[in-house]
């Protein structure tokens, strides 16, 4: 209970300043708009359909490609884009270069292939560290093997039938083939079993519209604003162990651990009162879907919020001087944003930047940010986030107690 009053004393404090809204609120607000309009603003084509792209190129055009294409376009995970582009290199760069979550190259004889054995072959193409082309490339193979299994069903029942009753001519048999694939086929429209996920997006009409560029932007700006609107309450901290508040709060019932606590949730009831803002102001006005998935958007919020009040405490711990406080401040602010993929899409830098950006906390509350509201994720998608942020609190806060000096 003390420490919860020495916290609402703090947040009492910090919110008398009206830097404090400046840093809070109105700075990652005019950051967003900036940037997003400079990155395009509400966007063109697509805006509305939040499945993953995927580009398919059929050297086949027979029978069985042509259902498989069929099948995949009305998938609720992928989004088919059909492609003339002979070029496997070109191809593979638009995977690598995050413009599709994958490829499929379906080769001439596919379904002359499929028809003679179990399995005929396709290239797949994605990237294996890409949480978007992992779940893409899931969903294709689960398509060949509906396909492949009706195949596989019509045949059999093709040999069967031909064994026990025979067929009076070529065109009977095919007419039998046709119709047991037909219902095969069918029954994976209504298959006995559903098993439903909440790792991908939603089955939404495309409009005429693009991507949403605010997407990118409100989850970067948050990332990078929570370290910044730190600097006040890291503040307090310096001014009161240059007061001696900080000691003479040691002569009180309060023990060092209440006086800490206290600050730290100061911390995280600020930073989590400006995320909840922030994201009203995306899911109202720029049409950002943030409460899709409510648990996720909670459960990523309250992980964000102790790790950057565990940052907070440490600047608090580690600076002298205010000076010191912005200084401390600023540098991870500074470092970590463009890093972790708060200021362009980690989705359009080189492979190797990307796997650095994942060691940064910063990345996993952007991308997770926008798993929810452009890949209509849901909290399975957001565990991982909140594993590495939830580590990252702990080394924080384990250093901030460590270097914590009441004098």
């Amino acid at each position: 209970m003390r420490a919860i009053d020495l916290a609402a004393k703090d947040l009492l404090q910090i919110f008398r300043d009206w830097r404090a809204a400046l840093f809070l609120i109105i700075m990652p607000i005019a950051f967003t708009l900036l940037f997003g309009f400079a990155f395009g603003g509400f966007g063109g084509p697509n805006q509305g359909d939040l499945r993953l792209p995927v580009t398919i190129i059929n050297h086949d055009l027979e029978d069985l490609s042509l259902i498989l294409v069929d099948m995949l376009e009305d998938s609720s995970v992928i989004r088919v884009e059909s492609s003339d582009e002979d070029d496997l290199g070109k191809v593979k760069d638009g995977v690598k270069d995050g413009e599709v979550a994958a490829a499929v190259v379906i080769p001439a004889g596919f379904s002359e292939g499929m028809k003679s054995g179990p399995v005929a072959a396709l290239t797949i193409i994605s990237n294996p560290v890409d949480n978007a082309g992992r779940t893409a490339q899931g969903e294709i193979e689960a398509g060949i093997m509906r396909l492949n299994n009706s195949v596989e069903t019509a045949r059999l029942g093709d040999v069967q039938l031909h064994n026990r009753l025979g067929f009076t001519s070529d065109e009977e048999r095919q007419d039998f083939y046709d119709q047991t694939l037909n219902k095969a086929l069918e029954s994976w429209q209504s298959p006995p079993v559903v098993v439903r996920t909440t790792s991908t997006g939603e089955n939404i009409e495309a409009s005429d519209e693009g991507e949403n560029a605010f997407a990118q932007t409100s989850s970067g700006m948050m990332a990078q604003f929570a370290i910044a609107g730190l600097m006040g309450a890291a503040s307090i901290l310096v001014l009161e162990r240059k007061n001696r508040v900080l000691k003479r709060l040691l002569t009180t019932p309060m023990t060092r651990a209440e006086i800490l606590l206290g600050h730290y949730f100061a911390m995280v009831i600020m930073v989590i009162v400006q995320l909840i803002i922030l994201i009203l102001f995306g899911q109202l006005l720029l049409d950002l879907n943030y409460l899709g998935s409510p648990l996720a958007t909670i459960m990523l919020v309250v992980t964000t919020a102790l790790f950057t009040a565990g940052l907070g405490l440490l600047i608090g711990a580690l600076a002298k001087t205010e000076e010191q406080v912005i200084v401390f401040a600023l540098i991870p602010m500074f470092v970590l944003a463009p890093l972790g993929g708060a200021w362009v899409p980690l989705e359009i830098t080189p492979e190797t930047f990307q796997k650095i950006a994942y060691f940064t906390p910063l990345a996993w509350v952007v991308e997770g940010f926008k798993d929810i509201t452009v890949r209509g994720q849901g909290i399975q998608a957001i565990i991982p986030a909140a594993l590495v942020l939830s580590a990252y609190t702990a080394v924080l806060f384990a250093l901030a107690a460590w270097r914590f000096r009441f004098e």
